[in-house]
Parts: structure tokens; sequence; C-alpha cells
């Protein structure tokens, strides 16, 4: 199974803070937001993630690179300019069917909230 966080929105409403950093970014907790995210996918068993983005997109690629010090890959989506969460997702289709069943289910975050992981579970049929 694979995943796919929303990182492609312009943060407007935690400006200033946003004026110079994507909100997936902003620490949380000691770390940004979505490297949260990223570590409960991993402790859940996905691997492979696939990252969109488009407002200082640049960073978030700096920021996790190819994911493998979180021991996941990250592709990225990126965007020139925010698609919204459907076109957004419709983008970044290629990646998440590539080298699976089409058919097959992915999880969608979005990278800018902050989620109970701890109640998360993923149904049998799709784990693994």
């Amino acid at each position: 199974m694979k995943a796919m966080i929303l990182a492609a929105g312009l943060g407007t409403r935690m400006r200033p803070l946003t004026d110079n950093c994507p909100k997936p970014l902003l620490a949380v907790a000691g770390k940004p937001l979505i490297v949260h995210h990223i570590e409960k996918l991993v402790a859940l068993g996905i691997s492979e993630i696939v990252i969109n983005h488009a407002y200082l997109g640049h960073m978030i690629e700096q920021a996790l690179g190819d994911g493998q010090q979180f021991g996941c890959r990250i592709q990225y989506s990126a965007e020139a300019e925010a698609l919204e969460t459907g076109g957004g997702i419709f983008n970044a289709l290629p990646l998440l069917t590539a080298g699976v069943n089409p058919e097959q289910a992915f999880l969608l975050v979005n990278g800018d909230v902050w989620l109970d992981w701890d109640r998360i579970q993923l149904p049998t049929e799709v784990q693994g």
C-alpha cells in the first residue's frame, strides 16, 4: 500500500509563520508536522509515499529528500500552482499506481493537520 501526503497549500491562515516556510514544515513537538506523518506511515508498514507540493515545494524536497532517512521512499508530485485536493490527487495518480494494481487503495493524509495516529488501523485487506 502507498500513501499520499497533501502538502501544496499556501498556509495563509498561519501567516506570518508560513511567509517563508510551507505549513507542513512548521515544527510541532520539536519536528516538522510532515515528519510526524512520515514516521507514523512507516510505523504502519507504508514505505512508499507520494507528496504533492506547490508553495515553497523546493523546501519540502530539501528537508525530506528521498525518504531514506525515515526508512521509506518519497516521490514528489510538483505542481506549478496548487491544484486543490482533487487536482493534486489526479496529478499524482501515475506515481500512486506505478507498480501496483491501479484499483489498489492508497492512504491519503493532509500534510498540514495533526492526526491521532494511535487510533488509525488499516483494514487487513489493504495492509502490506
